[in-house]
């Protein structure tokens, strides 16, 4: 069985049974004897100097094995993020300055977690109160608090692209938008946590909850002064990243360093408060657009301007605006596109990576300026779409600023939603309850997204399949998963091509002793890239046990199959055939073949969803009553797994949309840094899905496969969006922010009412 062969088949998780049962290992599960415990002390102020931190107590305690400021240390400044100006960078405990609470100050280590906790309850830190700016566009106005001051600037990162001239020529209407990407909080079942081993001939074994080993080593070696071939960074289980868990993070290098000063493993593991203000956060943009339409909803051209906040320490964070810009055209036609982009530094937590990072704010202003254009109009937002969707196109498609799409066919996800939704039914019921005067409004909200997969600039991932002389298989990935189902997918190839039963495959990953170099996990790359890698590797393998085979059977290679009981024989006559055991196990030894698989390209995987909605207009409340979903992620190699994923997806756009925020104060302090102030829908606050695909493959590598693991997040959140605001648009309402808490939509149904005297 090969080729399209191994692609669709349903085959249930086989990671499942041992995170289930509470086999699965995770940082905090680790057996290090000896170990200490670490925990961090942290600024409770968003932006002060540190006159002095007093750890004369706390070094005396119980079972208190050292406590540790960046003098202490000696350590340099963390790499800094490469478009940032370089006076941005971040220590690696605060240096004279903190910039966010709960920024790290000192590490406090002990014998137990109890008594660190309770030394670092005893560090005191004197501050000089600074000026505070958590909003973004605040940090650019002129007088406002300068983060840092050797920077001269709050700007991280500023981009015009080039202006574009009249981009609104031959416009009859221009429709204006302010679209808010609010702050969100990545929380992940597992909080952050690593443990550091120090070992012979300063070596250095690092354990941490990451998607990306490689991307820690080497910048961790420059921190610590050791080569990188000294070092070891593994993963055990990992319970959910997002993104959140791609960077380097300070308490990593901090711990290491203690670790290797002290001889002794040092583990830290996060409160979920920490966590909820140290890990990266997610989203932040404010969008001002302008969209020019003619009298048929045709769209001339789109202008805007993006301001993203990327907290107090520039990441990824300060480069997302220009992902949302390069997808800012979404699935139209749009002839001439200005969008700039700003990202500024503020005394907030930084911000990175988040399910998405940087599309799904595109899917959001596109999306949502396309139905106002709708309501200006007075069209249906169905028709507005049809008429400026891109053509289905089987080779490239550019748009005006200059992303290239692979293979898309953006019609049939949209005609393929209206049918499963029933959507004209839909507005006949919507326009019986107006007629009615019913109090709980109906509100139909759709969205057609593409997105990009397999980036940034898709660097080909490391593959190697290995058959062994007792007929098992091993298969190498430089992924790292954080519950997509990599061993299932990676193994599912393997058994495909090769015959091997999956129970007699293992994959080796997320470990830089077990697996030679990797680009890590993240941006939906994985399958695409990975999966490709171990494909190619696989039909390698299988090109060489078909020679040694030949040899043995004395017959011609190309004359050779292997059947279903995963042997090699001459087809049409199984009486003589050989197994793994007897091609792996001969002087020729175990059957090995690498591969990377040079995609050179990204991937456009889209989509179309409906959200069905139910809104009191007495009380603003939000019933969500149907989630419709139609994506497209080329062929699909595991529905369960593609499925699995559609669905956490779907659970974290509605929630952008109707529940989550993380806000601060004016003073820098953080109102919702506990699960009982930061909002997360449980199952019973979302409905069972309706899910669907259409498939068009990519050409762009061997499986035909696209990125599935952001689509459901990327695609529902402005369809909620959208079907909230319909719901109230026969009132007067406008637009209304995310999220759409019953608070938000009765102010904005009652400030319609005011203001037309009702």
């Amino acid at each position: 069985m090969t080729g399209t062969s191994i692609l669709g088949n349903p085959v249930r998780r086989v990671e499942d049974p041992r995170i289930l049962s509470g086999g699965a290992a995770y940082v905090c599960d680790l057996d290090l004897p000896g170990g200490l415990t670490a925990h961090f002390v942290r600024s409770t102020m968003a932006h002060a100097r540190v006159e002095a931190v007093d750890t004369e107590t706390a070094a005396k305690m119980p079972g208190v094995a050292g406590v540790f400021t960046v003098d202490d240390l000696g350590m340099p400044d963390l790499p800094p993020f490469g478009m940032a100006p370089d006076a941005m960078r971040r220590p690696p405990l605060a240096r004279s300055t903190v910039r966010f609470v709960g920024e790290p100050i000192a590490l406090v280590v002990a014998e137990t977690a109890e008594q660190a906790a309770d030394a670092a309850g005893e560090v005191i830190v004197e501050y000089d109160p600074l000026p505070v700016v958590v909003d973004a566009e605040a940090a650019l106005a002129d007088g406002a608090p300068i983060l840092f001051p050797d920077a001269g600037t709050n700007r991280a990162t500023e981009f015009d692209f080039g202006r574009v001239p009249d981009v609104f020529d031959g416009a009859d209407t221009v429709v204006t938008a302010r679209i808010r990407n609010q702050r969100l909080a990545p929380v992940p079942l597992e909080v952050n946590a690593a443990a550091a081993v120090p070992e012979a001939e300063d070596r250095l074994t690092l354990w941490v909850s990451s998607q990306h080993p490689f991307g820690l080593r080497d910048p961790l070696s420059g921190l610590l002064g050791i080569s990188s071939d000294k070092i070891r960074v593994a993963c055990p289980a990992v319970g959910g990243g997002f993104g959140a868990k791609i960077p380097l993070y300070a308490e990593y290098a901090v711990i290491a360093a203690v670790a290797r000063r002290l001889g002794r493993p040092v583990r830290w593991v996060e409160t979920r408060s920490e966590s909820m203000t140290n890990l990266v956060h997610g989203r932040d943009q404010i969008q001002d657009v302008e969209i020019g339409v003619t009298a048929d909803g045709t769209i001339v051209g789109l202008r805007g301007h993006i301001i993203a906040n990327a907290g107090a320490y520039p990441a990824i964070g300060a480069l997302l605006p220009s992902f949302t810009r390069n997808m800012s055209s979404g699935v139209y036609a749009i002839p001439r596109i200005d969008v700039r982009t700003t990202a500024v530094v503020t005394n907030t937590t930084s911000v990175g990576a988040y399910r998405g990072a940087g599309r799904p704010e595109a899917a959001a202003m596109i999306e949502r300026i396309v139905d106002m254009v709708a309501a200006e109009l007075g069209l249906d937002p169905v028709d507005v779409r049809r008429r400026n969707l891109i053509p289905p196109f089987d080779t490239p498609h550019t748009t005006a600023v200059g992303s290239s799409y692979d293979v898309g066919d953006y019609a049939a996800a949209l005609d393929e939603v209206l049918r499963l939704a029933g959507y004209d039914d839909l507005r006949r019921q919507q326009q019986a309850r107006r007629e009615a005067g019913d109090r709980l409004a109906l509100g139909i909200g759709l969205s057609v997204y593409v997105e990009i997969t397999g980036g940034p600039g898709p660097m080909p991932e490391f593959g190697a399949v290995e058959v062994h002389a007792d007929g098992t298989a091993t298969a190498q990935t430089g992924t790292s998963p954080h519950g997509q189902g990599h061993e299932t997918a990676f193994a599912q190839i393997v058994s495909a091509i090769l015959g091997v039963p999956m129970d007699k495959i293992r994959v080796l990953h997320s470990d830089t002793a077990a697996v030679p170099e990797s680009n890590g996990t993240y941006g939906s790359r994985s399958l695409q890239l990975g999966g490709s890698s171990i494909y190619l590797a696989a039909e390698n393998v299988l090109t060489m046990a078909k020679e040694r085979a030949a040899d043995l059977l004395e017959a011609n290679p190309d004359d050779l199959v292997l059947f279903d009981d995963g042997r090699f024989g001459v087809a049409g006559t199984p009486a003589r055939s050989v197994g793994w055991e007897e091609l792996a196990g001969g002087n020729g030894g175990p059957l090995r073949s690498e591969a990377k698989h040079p995609q050179g390209a990204n991937t456009y995987p889209f989509g179309a969803h409906i959200a069905v909605v139910e809104v009191d207009t007495e009380t603003g409340s939000v019933n969500l009553l149907r989630m419709v979903a139609v994506d497209d992620c080329g062929r699909i190699l595991n529905p369960m797994l593609a499925e699995g994923q559609v669905h956490g997806g779907l659970a974290q756009g509605i929630a952008q949309a109707l529940f989550e925020e993380f806000a601060y104060d004016e003073d820098g302090t953080p109102l919702t840094a506990t699960l009982a102030d930061y909002l997360m829908p449980s199952a019973a606050e979302l409905p069972s899905y309706e899910t669907a695909h259409t498939s068009t493959p990519t050409f762009l590598n061997p499986l035909g496969a696209k990125g599935i693991g952001e689509s459901g997040t990327i695609g529902s959140t402005p369809a909620v969006q959208n079907a909230v605001v319909d719901a109230v648009a026969h009132l007067g309402v406008r637009h209304i922010d995310m999220p759409l808490t019953p608070q938000r939509v009765w102010r904005a149904i009652q400030e319609v009412a005011e203001e037309d005297g009702r």
